[in-house]
């Protein structure tokens, strides 16, 4: 009966470290998509403007005369 009790209780402190380390690696991962989603943004924004820059250089070329 003792040895069962200790088995449980080392099956219940694994399950709590097992617990805390996904916790934590939770909420490191949340960080990381919180930074790669602001960067994602940033970077699509800085896609944005060059497309318009670009738009607005193709309508200012000069047609070719032929």
């Amino acid at each position: 009966m003792d040895s069962n009790l200790k088995s449980l209780e080392e099956k219940v402190d694994r399950l709590l470290c097992l617990y805390q380390d996904v916790r934590t690696e939770n909420v490191q991962l949340r960080t990381q998509l919180s930074q790669s989603s602001a960067e994602n943004k940033k970077l699509t924004e800085k896609i944005q403007v060059a497309a318009n820059r670009l738009e607005m250089l193709l309508i200012n070329i000069p047609e070719a005369k032929k």
